[in-house]
């Protein structure tokens, strides 16, 4: 079934439930609603048209390596030059680098259509676009004048060099070294694995932001500089000059994302050393890294509502169509279609709900980002920047679970032939999986949740957030509306949850940390239960509101009813979860004997 991109639905949670109406009447935000609706409606265009119709043969096909040379599957590079041309890639950096600078609402909204399309094509954008941003606010001048404009035109793509065999979450262990020259530059020398997009040929070159060691430089993460490394060194003139001695030694058979080569690349094979230039300071380059990991992070998070979604038009196409037993909501002759079961209507509610949560979280949190990129009060600035810091470990963590969870219940739908791959659902099940892992694993997610995040200002930002929920929570509940149903106490008794398990986490920081620890994944689900819910409710809220003005849009009955779905059914997960983040931690941190066993 082809795939629809849910432009209705994303710009009317833009325009009822974000900062971007707001921004824009200041002036902070040089667009209008009129030219947002169009950017939409044709990136979802492209998506369909141009991306979509490669994904499952990428997948089947694969990538190639020969010689240190990869090669992408068939119409992969043609359609890359394609959405460049269009601009797409261009969409967030900033206008002096040839950018559009757009509101990180809306191009977030883009990431999830190239991603629902195809996840192997749309995290090679993601990668440059961090990249873009790191060398945009750390790069010298001199750095930005060689690299920007061709990355931001994409002509140039970018990746990100963290991990090695013996270092994955624990960047402490990096062994990369670099070595400075007498000229200024580095030779860098190394292996780093899982670098995604790290060889292709869908771009002139390849510019790698790579994590080293100085010969001197103090042990642990304190000690990492960051630095940029080409594929092919740039001439004074701007043109591409010799190769650098940076390699793709190995490309990895994977679970799924096939179309995506995942790389190993070793930086001095030859035994030269990869020519590397600085971006910040020396010794300080994680915090250079956290730039475009925190921009991967949220985008990761959206590359797991964009496979949910799929999954999700993917199985109500197929509920629609397939056929079995009988149904009482059903009045036609033969067998029903199974859209027409309660269970398989819990499957494919439950499907939609999460997946609307996840985006409404993952675009909440673009927009606390805009806010503090964008509004002219420096305090403004500094509490939304603290309110996106809280929300991006949960749009990671939860989007990215629910793409999974999404996905698992989309093969259900199908039933046995979802176990069969020619129907697709199995490809989404395969590549969600890695969502959850890469870019800070979930269980790290929660634990920055925890025991960095919460603690913010003495806890006041979490409190702040849970006070709004309760607003929307109690807002609903005044309304008293059949088609709300119990929606408002449901989603007050969520927020209550969260507030009460959020006092047990703050208050156990400190002397009883490893509590804390083992509570911090359940935590995270909780916290994304009262805020899907809360933000779901406010578009329904939205919905209610255009009704009354006379707004006959049938869309609005949906998003009223999914909000009462979602704080009904899902939303009585939080007590049970607060239990957890309570009681939990006990049985788990005394389970020692059950662990030793062989």
């Amino acid at each position: 079934m082809a795939y629809r991109a849910p432009v209705e639905d994303v710009l009317f949670f833009l325009k009822t439930c974000t900062s971007l109406p707001r921004l824009m009447e200041q002036g902070l935000v040089d667009l209008t609603l009129d030219v947002v609706e169009p950017v939409l409606e044709e990136a979802g265009k492209f998506a369909a048209s141009v991306i979509e119709p490669l994904d499952r043969g990428a997948d089947t096909e694969g990538c190639t390596l020969k010689d240190g040379a990869v090669t992408t599957p068939s119409g992969w590079k043609a359609a890359f030059q394609a959405w460049n041309a269009a601009g797409w890639n261009a969409v967030a950096a900033e206008a002096d680098f040839g950018g559009q600078h757009l509101p990180t609402t809306l191009t977030s909204a883009l990431t999830e259509f190239w991603n629902t399309a195809s996840p192997s094509f749309g995290i090679g954008g993601v990668l440059t676009q961090g990249a873009i941003e790191a060398l945009t606010a750390h790069g010298s001048p001199a750095l930005q004048k060689t690299f920007l404009e061709q990355m931001v035109s994409g002509a140039w793509t970018g990746t990100m060099n963290l991990t090695e065999s013996q270092a994955g979450s624990d960047l402490s262990a990096l062994r990369a070294k670099a070595v400075k020259q007498a000229d200024g530059s580095y030779r860098i020398f190394g292996t780093k694995i899982f670098i995604t997009y790290g060889e292709h040929d869908i771009a002139e070159n390849i510019v790698h932001l790579v994590l080293a060691r100085l010969p001197d430089a103090p042990a642990g993460t304190r000690g990492l500089s960051l630095f940029v490394a080409p594929k092919y060194l740039v001439n004074a003139d701007g043109t591409l000059g010799a190769r650098n001695d940076v390699v793709c030694t190995g490309i990895e058979h994977k679970l799924g994302l096939h179309g995506s080569p995942t790389c190993t690349m070793t930086f001095g094979e030859t035994g030269e050393g990869a020519v590397g230039y600085l971006v910040g300071e020396e010794n300080r380059g994680l915090a250079c890294m956290f730039t475009m990991m925190n921009n991967a992070r949220l985008a990761v998070g959206i590359q797991g509502v964009a496979v949910a979604e799929r999954a999700t038009q993917r199985a109500f196409a197929y509920a629609r169509e397939r056929r079995q037993g009988k149904a009482a909501s059903y009045g036609g002759a033969g067998m029903a279609p199974i859209i027409h079961h309660p269970d398989v209507k819990r499957m494919l509610l439950t499907m939609r709900a999460e997946t609307d949560a996840a985006r409404a979280i993952c675009l909440m949190t673009a927009d606390a980002l805009d806010r503090s990129r964008r509004l002219a009060d420096p305090v403004a600035r500094a509490s939304a920047l603290a309110e996106a810091s809280l929300l991006t470990p949960v749009a990671k963590a939860f989007s990215t679970d629910i793409g999974i969870e999404v996905a698992s219940l989309g093969v259900q739908v199908h039933g046995g032939m979802g176990f069969i791959e020619e129907t697709g659902a199995a490809q989404h099940y395969r590549d969600a999986r890695i969502f959850a892992i890469y870019e800070g694993t979930n269980g790290i997610q929660a634990i920055d949740l925890v025991t960095r995040k919460l603690p913010q200002e003495g806890g006041d930002v979490v409190m702040t957030l849970i006070a709004d929920f309760r607003d929307i929570a109690d807002e609903v509940h005044a309304l008293e509306l059949p088609a709300f149903g119990r929606a408002g106490e449901k989603l007050a008794e969520a927020v209550d949850a969260l507030g009460r398990a959020t006092r047990i986490q703050l208050d156990r920081l400190g002397e009883e940390n490893e509590k804390a620890l083992a509570g911090a994944t359940p935590y995270l689900r909780l916290f994304a239960r009262a805020a899907g819910g809360a933000y779901l409710a406010k578009a329904a809220l939205a919905a209610h509101k255009a009704r009354l003005a006379g707004d006959s849009d049938p869309r609005h009955a949906a998003r009223i009813a999914l909000a009462r779905f979602f704080a009904e059914n899902l939303c009585p997960q939080a007590k049970g979860l607060e239990d957890i983040v309570e009681a939990g931690p006990s049985s788990l941190l005394t389970a020692d004997p059950l662990l030793s066993l062989p």
